[in-house]
């Protein structure tokens, strides 16, 4: 035990050595002014990384034996080699936050699936799902979860980061930050319970069935939420939203009461990336009318993953609060940034498919980069650029290194 809080106590002053040098008022309001519709200029975040790639130096690798401090160095590492590495515009909090410990019953239906790897060290797996929702019975079986919040243990955690790095880095127990484990992700979720092409095929021949089946998990999810409000498990102070910039004065504009946190004091997520190929009508009838009424009670919303969003922006104004919509590679940002203009923030993401090759081609991603923020520019749209989904690095970390250089280069000027 003395030996894990020897490790904690030395990552921690590093890590508050971060946040104590960086310009936490600066770098906040770079990301407040973007997402309030007034850019400084666009911000570059790098997130969800291959970790079981980067670890050359072996600064990664876990020494703490007890599993909530081993939690807690696994945090703390990722933030400092982030920061030293590839540290884009990230934003790193004067504290060490605690996560409260949140259980779930579940819906009623557990995913059947087969998996295919091609890297045994990568979580990144293909899937198979089997069929569980042929008929309008199999609907009953989902049901809405009930939550609780495990108050002692949360404590209990909490209390014994303290008394190990308390003195060092401040601790705070935090809440939920809504994203895609707590977004209005129907079809993401129908997705696993129904193969591609059933689902796909049942839009059109089995519309009726289709539609009880989104109106039932849209109803879960409101039911959801209201019970993290209900138990204060919403964080209002989270700098990021499913890895995008979250830091927003607008936001502030709805009080908070941090006895009890609502919806409206956070972003709302919404996505449906299994209908990247309907028509923006049938993404209307399907999923929108049903997202307009789950992300209602948000503050302001982030819509949209890895689906192409690009001909479908006129059905996404229908959505309230909207504030941020995702672009992905494979839609065409000089479309999305004319229908955006103004209006609002394009979650811009470049292709991480480009990684493994921007030390030996940098030229490549340059040109990539610099075709998004010329489309933004020419609008007058805010944008980021978030570089995520990154399954490989090719196994090079200076592939990161050199494509926050270039990034950081083209987003300043």
């Amino acid at each position: 035990m003395k030996a894990d809080i020897a490790v904690l106590r030395a990552l921690a002053s590093q890590y508050m050595q971060i946040a104590s040098e960086m310009d936490q008022e600066g770098v906040w309001d770079l990301h407040a002014s973007l997402n309030d519709l007034r850019p400084k200029r666009p911000v570059v975040l790098i997130d969800e990384l291959p970790w079981h790639e980067l670890n050359a130096d072996g600064f990664l690798t876990l020494r703490c034996q007890d599993p909530d401090f081993r939690q807690a160095e696994d945090l703390l590492r990722k933030t400092i080699f982030k920061h030293t590495y590839f540290p884009g515009d990230m934003l790193v909090k004067p504290y060490f936050p605690v996560q409260k410990i949140i259980r779930s019953t579940g819906i009623g239906v557990e995913v059947r699936e087969e998996t295919r790897m091609t890297d045994a060290a990568n979580n990144i797996v293909s899937h198979r799902y089997e069929n569980q929702i042929e008929s309008m019975d199999d609907i009953e079986k989902l049901h809405n979860p009930v939550i609780t919040y495990d108050a002692l243990a949360s404590q209990r955690r909490y209390w014994k980061i303290c008394e190990a790095i308390g003195d060092i880095l401040p601790v705070k127990l935090v809440g939920t930050a809504t994203g895609y484990e707590l977004g209005h992700k129907a079809w993401d979720v129908i997705a696993t319970l129904m193969p591609v092409e059933d689902l796909l095929y049942a839009l059109v021949d089995e519309p009726e069935m289709m539609h009880a089946l989104v109106e039932r998990l849209t109803d879960i999810f409101i039911d959801t939420v209201r019970q993290y409000e209900a138990l204060n498990l919403l964080d209002a102070d989270s700098a990021y939203c499913h890895c995008a910039s979250a830091a927003s004065r607008d936001l502030l504009q709805n009080p908070v009461d941090y006895r009890q946190v609502r919806a409206e004091n956070v972003w709302g997520r919404g996505l449906a990336q299994i209908l990247a190929t309907v028509s923006p009508e049938m993404h209307d009838e399907f999923e929108i009318q049903y997202a307009i009424r789950a992300l209602k009670p948000f503050g302001l919303v982030y819509y949209g993953c890895c689906e192409p969003l690009d001909r479908k922006i006129g059905i996404l104004r229908k959505i309230p609060n909207l504030r941020k919509i995702s672009i992905t590679p494979w839609a065409d940002i000089h479309r999305a940034a004319e229908a955006v203009g103004r209006d609002y923030v394009i979650s811009a993401k470049p292709n991480p498919a480009n990684l493994p090759y921007v030390q030996e081609n940098p030229d490549l991603v340059r040109r990539e980069l610099r075709t998004i923020l010329d489309a933004c520019k020419t609008t007058g749209t805010p944008c980021e650029l978030l570089l995520k989904d990154i399954s490989t690095a090719g196994y090079n970390l200076n592939n990161l290194v050199v494509w926050n250089r270039i990034a950081l280069e083209e987003a300043r000027g």
